[in-house]
């Protein structure tokens, strides 16, 4: 067993009891092939619960500073994390780490906030909607739910992983324009606030 699916056991067998964690909408995750995962943003906890919930292994861009974190950093690196530079506006080296796993038919998580939202209010970035885009891959929407209460509110709050219908991005031009990046970033964002309500 890897490391991921150890992982993903443990988690789930903490917070479903924990915190009555459920998945929803699983039956719109496409089995195989290239896919990015895009979900809202607010808590430390984001991470492993998508991970542990969605139906698929994820592998998240993460910022280059978690790596430099003793066993922490060799941890996220062993299931799949792979480091981002936020202090760039275009990191090229993350961007094809993420196009390679795209195509080959792997899973890449994005949390389109760039960085923890806890109020909930952020502008949503268009990395997700890009990486779709190049790779000619879907994207689906996932709203987590509670788990900016949860370590506040232990076993009063419920987890909800709640996943939407794949959204595809097809732009006038091999690369697209930054009006269309703006126009599918809010439906994106759009479609994740949707979700659950």
């Amino acid at each position: 067993m890897t490391l991921y699916g150890l992982a993903k056991i443990v988690i789930r067998a903490f917070t479903r009891p924990a915190f009555d964690a459920r998945v929803e909408g699983e039956e719109h995750v496409p089995p195989s092939g290239g896919l990015v995962v895009a979900a809202n943003h607010r808590s430390y906890l984001d991470p492993p619960v998508l991970g542990a919930w969605f139906p698929r292994q994820v592998h998240y861009m993460a910022k280059r500073e978690l790596f430099k974190i003793p066993l922490f950093g060799w941890a996220i690196a062993a299931v799949g994390a792979f480091p981002v530079d936020r202090e760039r506006a275009s990191d090229l080296g993350s961007v094809r780490r993420a196009l390679h796993i795209l195509k080959s038919g792997g899973v890449v998580g994005i949390f389109p906030e760039g960085r923890r939202n806890i109020a909930g209010d952020a502008t949503a970035k268009g990395g997700a909607v890009l990486l779709a885009s190049l790779a000619g891959c879907p994207l689906v929407p996932v709203k987590l739910v509670g788990t900016h209460l949860a370590l506040r509110r232990f076993r009063a709050t419920r987890l909800r992983v709640i996943i939407g219908e794949p959204m595809t991005f097809q732009g006038s031009a091999r690369k697209p324009t930054k009006a269309e990046l703006a126009a599918w970033t809010e439906q994106v964002a759009a479609a994740i606030a949707r979700l659950g309500s």
